[in-house]
């Protein structure tokens, strides 16, 4: 019987029989067009037998279903593969632990497993699969032959409505291999035409195509004026030691939206002052692979041209260098204090630490209960019970009253280094600049003997990581000195007035808390005990 389906395919008749599509649409369709549509080699990009012809991927389930019922069958299910590419292979983790490179297609490998078996996701009998062309099966082939081996076995036909794919004879499946090794250079050959292309326009400056950056126009060269001084003035609040939030918060409340529509998040507002961009550098995105995760990082870096120098982009810049370079030392490298979105509705929920021997459990928020005379709403902060498992019960402190001192201390954190930052000046010129020059000639040196072979890769990896490592440190020191020096040139931070301004949110206070403070340890009392709350609350300064 199953040999029999296979054959009446091949004859062209389907009656009694349930078939189910695959239509697959891939963003590498046009990946051999620059963003301007013209081509990359200065002529036509070539076609071979790869369904350009089709638009959408409606579009080959409704030729798939003219196609199956005009022969007798029934269309049952289709299998959706919206931009999905067909020859981009992934870094991946196997099943055995090792690391692989493979056509990552969950839809089609489901799709040749749901055939096997001849059941559909809906539940319908699946006798067969149909697509558009070749083309639209596989251009990897190695998938090509996990779809032979379903025909071959298991008896079950995978057919196309131009012709162009045989699956049910040998001379079929021959054939089909040799289309999808074509089709498989074909797409090498403009991944590396692209690669070249983009390589080309990084070098020159030129910007790339996709959603226009924030603070600039459609052209992406042009300054946007008004969002231009936005970003310029969330980068001096941010030198000045504003937070995240109330950046974010302040420019939600006015509308200022993102390039594509968005209200602002403090991870966006993060990601747009780390782009190399704003200061006029070109950048490039590295991907680097994480071997406990099996996933690839992505993040942005500054190109640089063949001698070593940063490459200028072809547009009109909204920060300075040393501007730039400052906002990257508050950043760092890992993640911010006061920078997290929390779900939390007390301010000094997670900073509240039981300050009994052995314990050290965070406090949580209890509501009073109303019959204590107390007004609605009062609150006290509390470490959690020994039944619970995650604290002693051994500590309690109100918690209006704890808030509003936890807010005096951030202010007062506030106020004393602005103090200090009038008391200090930084020089107007930073001392160890020659001993940078040094240090980066050092490093060209080094390289050249390397080129020249005059040095074993030994001795070039070993000389290179500690010069390397000199110059991150002297660059943490230049930046630092930048920052200080930029800070001098504005008022800091009026926390008294961004403590309690007007709409001020919970998140913006917490993100001042959690920037300021690492911890508050609270102090327990005696039975009978009469302590003020200040003197129980013990501050862990975080560092800035």
């Amino acid at each position: 019987m199953a040999d029999d389906v296979v054959q009446r395919a091949h004859w062209g008749n389907l009656e009694g029989q349930n078939w189910a599509g695959l239509a697959r649409l891939s963003t590498e369709e046009a990946e051999g067009e620059l963003s301007s549509g013209e081509s990359l080699e200065g002529g036509s990009r070539p076609r071979f037998m790869t369904g350009r012809d089709i638009k959408s991927t409606e579009e080959q389930e409704r030729d798939g279903r003219h196609f199956v019922e005009s022969r007798g069958g029934r269309y049952v299910y289709t299998y959706m593969e919206p931009d999905t590419s067909a020859w981009k292979r992934r870094r991946v983790r196997l099943p055995d632990g090792s690391i692989g490179y493979r056509v990552v297609r969950p839809v089609y490998e489901g799709a040749l497993e749901d055939l096997k078996q001849g059941k559909a996701p809906n539940g319908e009998r699946v006798d067969g699969l149909i697509v558009y062309d070749i083309d639209r099966l596989t251009r990897d082939p190695r998938h090509l032959e996990d779809a032979i081996e379903t025909v071959e076995h298991y008896h079950r036909p995978i057919i196309d409505i131009t012709g162009t794919l045989d699956l049910l004879t040998d001379n079929g499946r021959a054939m089909a291999r040799v289309v999808v090794a074509m089709a498989n250079k074909q797409s090498a050959d403009t991944a590396r035409r692209v690669r070249r292309n983009h390589k080309s326009r990084r070098d020159r400056g030129i910007p790339v195509g996709g959603t226009r950056p924030f603070g600039w126009h459609e052209d992406k060269r042009t300054l946007n004026p008004t969002e231009a001084q936005l970003i310029r003035d969330a980068a001096k609040r941010i030198i000045l030691g504003a937070e995240w939030h109330a950046i974010v918060a302040d420019w939600n409340r006015e509308g200022v939206t993102t390039s594509k529509g968005n209200p602002w998040t403090w991870i966006g507002l993060r990601d747009m002052m780390r782009n190399p961009r704003l200061c006029g550098y070109r950048s490039h995105v590295v991907i680097e692979f994480d071997p406990e995760s099996g996933r690839e990082i992505r993040h942005m870096t500054i190109a640089h041209d063949h001698e070593g120098n940063p490459i200028n982009g072809q547009w009109t810049p909204i920060l300075e260098v040393s501007e730039w370079e400052a906002i990257q030392e508050i950043i760092g490298n890992g993640p911010m204090r006061g920078g997290g979105r929390n779900s939390r509705v007390y301010l000094s929920t997670g900073t509240l630490r039981c300050g009994k021997e052995d314990c050290g459990a965070p406090l949580r928020a209890m509501k009073a209960p109303p019959s204590r005379g107390k007004p609605e709403g009062y609150f006290y902060y509390v470490c959690p019970a020994k039944t619970t498992g995650k604290g002693c019960g051994g500590v309690k402190v109100p918690g209006p009253e704890t808030d509003e001192l936890i807010g005096k201390l951030v202010i007062a954190k506030y106020e004393q280094e602005a103090t200090h930052r009038e008391a200090i000046k930084a020089p107007q010129e930073w001392l160890k600049e020659a001993e940078l020059k040094i240090v980066r000639e050092d490093i060209d040196d080094l390289k050249k003997a390397r080129r020249e072979r005059k040095i074993s890769a030994e001795r070039y990896y070993s000389d290179l990581a500690g010069y390397e490592a000199e110059e991150q440190q002297l660059k943490r020191e230049r930046n630092a000195w930048q920052r200080q020096l930029l800070a001098e040139q504005g008022e800091p931070v009026d926390m008294t007035k961004e403590w309690h301004k007007t709409g001020v949110t919970l998140a913006e206070r917490r993100s001042y808390v959690e920037r300021t403070l690492t911890a508050v340890i609270v102090l327990p009392v005696g039975s009978g005990r009469r302590v003020p709350l200040r003197d129980r609350l013990v501050p862990v300064w975080a560092e800035r």
